[in-house]
């Protein structure tokens, strides 16, 4: 009930707006193709996450460029904060055209496509440039876009927010030191997987609940990017950061499939190009707010640990029964294509 009244609300949040413009987003891609018409509203954009992250940035600077390339013909409205609803409500509207379109992390798609836990695949690679080489190539790109598509949307392309890492209160210098350490981790099976695998005691909680989850003990240690754990302070209740880079924090940009059709060739290649602007933008921006974070991270006191290659293999090994479990459930040539195999 609680999802479905928030969809509600976003819904009626983007109702308010056309009911003041006079049109639909679907009305809207319908109006007469002539390049100096200007919308009579701002397509919505709506995203989960806060302002200040790099998120909210490629979802700015990708509605900039609409814009910009269209002669201020076309306009994208942002709307950060969950206001127009969580990451499921703005799944859900995008697929119905009425946010046509969403920038989000991967993770809460899984559900919507199972074969988006391809990026669940731990410790598959080394660093941020070989996972970007990756998802740009035009073959894995090919069968990913097959998924969205699917699904109903397209994928315009994937930013990121560098790897996601452990914050904890026990040193950790081999694989050894992962043992028995109650580790937060969002409700996700194969992440769930992965730490049990090191003999870890992942706690799947609430984020909300994180930093007061450390503050009293109920948890060792959490994982997430550098950019979260900077924005909300968790490094204050830690002694190290590690640099597990188990995973990649991608973020998508997406758009509905129906409204993309509905436009003509020429808008549908603005929004194209528009979309590989930001996502490059967003990108160095990403690298830039790392070093950043870790900056201020080490300000703190807190130790940013760099786990050598021996270890690193000993947690790829460890955790190949994820990948057997992966496998059993995602199209086994799209793990293929994304490994490089």
């Amino acid at each position: 009930m609680r999802k479905k009244k928030m969809k509600q609300i976003g819904v009626l949040l983007v109702g308010f707006c056309l009911l003041l413009s006079g049109c639909s987003p679907k009305q809207a891609s319908d109006q007469t193709e002539n390049t100096e018409e200007v919308q009579r509203y701002a397509w919505p954009l709506g995203t989960s996450s806060p302002e200040d992250t790099v998120t909210q940035l490629m979802a700015e600077r990708f509605a900039e460029e609409v814009e910009r390339l269209s002669g201020g013909t076309m306009k994208i409205a942002v709307y950060p904060n969950s206001v127009l609803g969580g990451d499921r409500e703005l799944l859900e509207s995008c697929k119905d055209g009425d946010i046509p379109f969403v920038v989000q992390n991967t993770a809460p798609q899984v559900t919507f496509m199972p074969d988006t836990a391809v990026f669940d695949l731990p410790c598959a690679f080394d660093t941020m440039e070989a996972v970007r080489s990756h998802v740009d190539d035009e073959q894995f790109f090919a069968c990913i876009q097959k998924v969205y598509r699917k699904g109903g949307y397209e994928l315009l392309g994937y930013a990121d927010q560098g790897f996601r890492v452990m914050t904890t209160n026990d040193k950790v210098g081999s694989i050894a030191d992962f043992k028995g350490q109650k580790i937060r981790t969002m409700e996700n099976s194969y992440h769930i997987q992965f730490w049990k695998l090191l003999s870890a005691s992942p706690t799947p909680m609430t984020f909300s609940e994180v930093y007061i989850g450390l503050q009293q003990g109920t948890i060792d240690a959490q994982e997430n990017p550098y950019e979260v754990i900077v924005s909300n302070k968790l490094y204050e209740q830690q002694k190290y950061v590690v640099e597990t880079n188990h995973l990649p924090h991608l973020i998508s940009l997406i758009v509905s499939d129906s409204f993309m059709q509905d436009l003509s060739e020429e808008k549908q290649e603005i929004i194209r190009e528009a979309a590989q602007t930001a996502k490059d933008y967003a990108r160095e921006q990403s690298d830039e707010r790392i070093a950043s974070r870790i900056q201020t991270i080490r300000d703190s006191g807190t130790e940013v640990i760099t786990l050598d290659e021996q270890t690193r293999e000993e947690m790829r090994e460890a955790s190949q029964p994820v990948y057997d479990a992966i496998k059993k459930k995602v199209d086994p040539a799209l793990v293929d294509s994304y490994l490089g195999e």
